[in-house]
């Protein structure tokens, strides 16, 4: 654990030495109340909740997770950094995770930042605060699925604008899975098991199931594995980058 500590440790430290990490964090705040606020009518609408506000973060993650994860290997591939990254004491895993939890804690970070919304919103009502705290839960994983099929993307190339149009592009297919837009194209031809199993893809069903308050354990399931095959992808692919 200590190699994925380091890693983490010079990864965090890595995005407050630039504009990146203050950038985004500017992005995100303003955009979640921008769309909470004249989007989502969070006054508007009469209730002390925050659904307004968390209605929005699939489709905030879709472009700002993949702005946060384009650079983890494509960067280092770029500038020729990763060989030396690679053959310090620690293994590829270690490497991996490290970077992942890094950019993880980065986007808790801005999550944590949006508690003035949930202050506003006790000051305003009695909202449930228990559904409140689940989908800030919900919302922080589903930004790790986001983030682990970006880093994987990132691996892919060494191109940062590539690895950011790849990591939209399979992040929304995760997104849509589940509407009827997808799921019409194999209704008529495709059995009950594949239909059902392209349903419980949807990024987008697992969320809004969390953020009811009900923490079930299929969803933090689904999000854990989705986390582990892609970061397992990511070490193969880096595995076969080295080889080569």
């Amino acid at each position: 654990m200590n190699g994925t500590v380091n890693v983490m440790q010079r990864e965090l430290t890595g995005y407050f030495e630039t504009p990146v990490a203050y950038v985004f964090l500017i992005i995100f705040l303003a955009m979640t109340g921008i769309f909470a606020f004249y989007l989502g009518n969070f006054y508007e609408r009469g209730f002390a909740d925050l659904d307004s506000f968390f209605r929005f973060h699939p489709w905030l993650y879709l472009f700002l997770v993949p702005a946060i994860s384009m650079r983890l290997w494509a960067e280092e591939r770029r500038s020729g950094t990763i060989e030396l990254l690679l053959t310090l004491p620690l293994t590829t895993r270690q490497a991996v995770l490290g970077k992942f939890l890094a950019a993880w804690l980065f986007i808790g970070l801005a999550l944590v930042l949006t508690l003035p919304m949930w202050f506003t919103v006790n000051y305003l009502g009695a909202p449930d605060n228990g559904v409140i705290l689940a989908a800030y839960l919900g919302s922080w994983l589903m930004a790790g699925g986001f983030l682990a099929i970006g880093s994987c993307m990132s691996a892919v190339t060494r191109n940062q604008v590539v690895a950011f149009i790849l990591s939209i592009v399979v992040c929304f297919l995760f997104l849509l899975s589940g509407l009827p837009m997808v799921m019409n194209l194999f209704n008529g031809w495709a059995p009950q098991i594949v239909l059902d199993g392209i349903a419980s893809l949807s990024f987008l069903q697992h969320f809004a199931d969390i953020t009811k308050g009900v923490i079930d354990l299929r969803d933090l399931v689904y999000f854990a594995l989705v986390i582990t095959f892609w970061l397992l992808a990511n070490v193969l692919i880096l595995d076969l980058k080295k080889a080569d």
